[in-house]
């Protein structure tokens, strides 16, 4: 039985065994958490394309409208559509399924476009590119990021694991004419809050502790997320 299935592209239901059935490059191997494994392969469209299919079995998180478990896939997908009708940058969603096998545990997919050209925002720093492209790309990193923060907050939506290794930036061009995007990935843990206040200052003060921003950089980066919001998150 199939519980949850996202159509984009003309991809059809049936594609749930077609996705399940693919093999790829592991670009995280499975981990045994929650119950269950998950793991994230690398893998072609039927085009050629780059995707990422993360796929998970029997691994579920619970809630109170959820008490004998949900794939974690199925929150992520719930994410992925919100934070992008907010405008927040996120990989795009191909395909979501979740089905239970003959042993009654969950088989679950996520499959998203692969983010060409962009890279984990610690690598980009490890490979010098703050020095080659200079400080006003980096000010444009700082203020993208702090932007697509303030967007998801104010749709009171918490990333839930905002840890610097989840911050992907692409950078193109030099000097005057660089630009800067950023984006946002790992969104199985994200929910909506009460209120945005409280999604914000859960997801900043986890950011500050798994991060290397130095003290002048994080204070630029909470200036610009707090004229993106709208005000100042006391405690940053």
């Amino acid at each position: 039985m199939v519980v949850q299935a996202i159509e984009t592209s003309g991809v059809s239901h049936s594609s749930f065994e077609h996705f399940w059935n693919q093999q790829g490059e592991w670009v995280e191997e499975p981990n045994v958490r929650r119950g269950g494994e998950s793991g994230v392969q690398r893998i072609s469209s039927n085009g050629g394309e780059p995707l990422y299919a993360k796929r998970q079995t029997g691994h579920i998180y619970r809630s109170w409208l959820y008490p004998f478990g949900r794939p974690t896939v199925l929150r992520e997908q719930d994410a992925l559509l919100a934070l992008t009708r907010l405008d927040v940058r996120v990989p795009e969603l191909i395909f979501c399924g979740a089905q239970r096998d003959p042993v009654h545990k969950w088989r679950a997919l996520l499959v998203t476009q692969a983010l060409e050209g962009f890279e984990q925002i610690k690598h980009w720093y490890a490979g010098g590119g703050r020095e080659r492209h200079g400080e006003a790309a980096h000010d444009q990193i700082l203020q993208a990021l702090a932007e697509n923060l303030a967007r998801m907050h104010k749709g009171r939506w918490q990333h839930g694991c905002l840890y610097i290794k989840h911050v992907f930036v692409r950078v193109t061009g030099e000097g005057e004419a660089a630009k800067a995007e950023v984006a946002l990935l790992d969104l199985e843990k994200s929910r909506q809050r009460l209120t945005a206040r409280y999604a914000a200052f859960h997801d900043l003060r986890q950011l500050r502790r798994h991060s290397s921003f130095s003290d002048a950089d994080w204070k630029k980066l909470v200036y610009f997320y707090e004229a993106a919001f709208g005000s100042a998150i006391k405690g940053l």
